[in-house]
This record gives structure tokens, C-alpha cells and sequence, in this order.
């Protein structure tokens, strides 16, 4: 799972959500994108030492893998991702039979 913490005022933020919705369509049924606002959420921000936006977090089996913060390309969060979704995988490849 991929979390953007951001705010409504931020315009950064703001730009970046055809991104976020492009990596929706890219891992849909592989991972999936949230967003978390962090005015209305200033617990879980607290929590996660939240301290700048746009921050994204990728997650997986519940454990934060990855944490980028600022504007991110779409390349950039994708190898991300793959790294993270990878990083379960056998290192002698895949299981055959």
C-alpha cells in the first residue's frame, strides 16, 4: 500500500494527484494508493513523525518499507513500488511446478 499524507492547501499536493491516481491504474489488484490528510488525521501523522508534505509511505504486510517525502515522478514511485513488492520475492526467482 502506497499512503500520500498531504493537506488540502498545500498546491504541491494538489498537483500531484494525477500521479497518485496513475499508479491507482498501473498496480490496481497489486497494491493499492491512499490518501491521508493530515489536518484531519493529526494523530496518525503524529504517530508516523509526519513532518513535511507531500510525504509517501509504501507499506507492506502492515510495516513501512520505503518513505519518500517531497514531489515525486511517476518513474520514481514506480521503481519504488516494484522494489518493495519484489523485495518478498525468493531470491532464486520464482517457484516453477
Amino acid at each position: 500500500m502506497l499512503v500520500d499524507f498531504y493537506a488540502s492547501w498545500c498546491i504541491p499536493c494538489r498537483n500531484f494527484e494525477p500521479t497518485l491516481q496513475e499508479l491507482e491504474q498501473i498496480y490496481r489488484g497489486r497494491a493499492s494508493v491512499a490518501r491521508i490528510d493530515i489536518d484531519e488525521n493529526r494523530k496518525v501523522a503524529m504517530a508516523l513523525g509526519i513532518q513535511s508534505i507531500p510525504t509517501i509511505i509504501i507499506f507492506k504486510d502492515g510495516h513501512e518499507r520505503k518513505r519518500l517525502l517531497g514531489l515525486q515522478t511517476l518513474s520514481s514511485l514506480v521503481a519504488a513500488i516494484d522494489l518493495v513488492l519484489e523485495a518478498g520475492l525468493d531470491k532464486a526467482g520464482p517457484k516453477k511446478g
